[in-house]
């Protein structure tokens, strides 16, 4: 008997899904920003505020941007270097916002000062590499520091939805699941000397949303080519990404990350969007993230049908965005572990594994052979 021949009968069947985060009883930890670029200034700290979270005190290797964003945003206090600002001992929570090229330099100075930071929220990707990720995860383990990573994609409204939908086994065993990404970011200035445009960039959060769906793949195949517009501005591997997961139980996700997306910035007519769908032996959804009309506000969507509610489609609906709302969620599951003294959802040992898969799909690439992503824990010395 399958999983889902095994499922009672759903009835009655609901659109109202559990899309939100859970968000911790005391909101009044203060967090210290290190960065104050458009990921801090306009998603962090606009959802902090929403939120109700404590943002105490900013940094930047700018510190006039620093004060002009502290101003903005109503932070109180504001630092000329980062260093000052993890001397404050009124801090208890660190949210960096740098390139994954600094993030380790950073770590290994918020960890001298454990006295008094608790926790630590980092960007995506953890440090360059899943190398780098295994030091910034040993350093804060060994200094008693609680790490969550910023996946912040796993708090996009359909993403969070489609899994409370699995959980519920509104679509029993899932079969297939893609994730059809058209669009042309605006790319970051250190993504250049990085070499980095999509795997690491993009690609990570279909790479994660997959592992928080559907649980660990055992390995990938993954074929990739450069962004003709891209690689006139400076040389890179990992434009337009195509990638396939294979799960021992015959289940297959797959996704195609294209930032070339046709000529539209040269005049073309445009077909940007993102859109995602899950197949199971019971049901069938589909979404959309609406990301690339940002600055709009256009929040993503969900549509299900379901064998327990037949020739139904259901179509639930909110008004929370991915930018900025999802960054509620990865600074309120850090603090509630800090309150219930546990792991965060995002935890950086488990983000190892995503960390894992992005390399796993370079090597893909590069050796032209499927890889299992047990090969490069093993080399890491990650173990469960």
């Amino acid at each position: 008997m399958t999983q889902s021949e095994d499922v009672q009968p759903l009835r009655p069947v609901t659109a109202e899904l559990d899309y939100l985060p859970t968000l911790p009883h005391d909101r009044s930890p203060a967090i210290g920003c290190i960065g104050a670029g458009f990921i801090v200034a306009d998603c962090h700290l606009v959802a902090y505020r929403r939120a109700g979270f404590n943002a105490l005190a900013i940094a930047s290797r700018d510190p006039a941007k620093a004060r002009s964003v502290a101003e903005q945003r109503q932070v109180p206090r504001v630092y000329d270097t980062y260093q000052q600002l993890l001397q404050d001992r009124d801090i208890e929570v660190v949210d960096i916002g740098v390139p994954p090229d600094v993030q380790l330099e950073v770590i290994r100075e918020v960890v001298r000062h454990s006295d008094h930071i608790r926790g630590v929220l980092a960007q995506k990707p953890l440090g360059v590499n899943l190398a780098e990720a295994c030091e910034i995860v040993r350093l804060c383990e060994d200094a008693g520091i609680t790490l969550a990573v910023n996946q912040n994609m796993r708090y996009d409204q359909s993403v969070r939805a489609c899994k409370d939908l699995l959980d519920r086994g509104y679509l029993g065993d899932p079969v297939l699941a893609t994730i059809d990404m058209r669009a042309v970011p605006h790319w970051m200035p250190w993504q250049e000397r990085l070499g980095w445009v999509t795997l690491r960039i993009m690609s990570i959060h279909h790479l994660d949303t997959f592992r928080y769906w559907f649980g660990d793949p055992v390995r990938v195949f993954a074929s990739v080519r450069s962004d003709p517009r891209t690689s006139r501005k400076f040389a890179h591997q990992d434009g337009i990404c195509l990638y396939i997961l294979e799960y021992e139980n015959g289940f297959r996700a797959t996704s195609w990350d294209d930032v070339w997306a046709g000529p539209e910035v040269a005049g073309a007519a445009a077909d940007i969007g993102i859109r995602w769908r899950v197949e199971g032996t019971a049901g069938l959804a589909r979404g959309t993230i609406g990301w690339p009309d940002y600055p709009e506000p256009t929040p993503s969507t969900l549509d299900f049908s379901t064998i327990h509610a037949p020739g139904q489609w259901f179509q639930p609906r909110w008004d929370e965005v991915w930018f900025p709302d999802a960054f509620v969620g990865t600074m309120a599951q850090l603090l509630c572990a800090l309150e219930q003294n546990n792991q965060p959802e995002i935890g950086g040992r488990d983000n190892l594994k995503t960390m894992a898969l992005v390399d796993a799909c370079y090597r893909s690439a590069n050796e032209h052979r499927a890889v299992e992503i047990d090969e490069l824990l093993r080399e890491h010395g990650v173990t469960d």
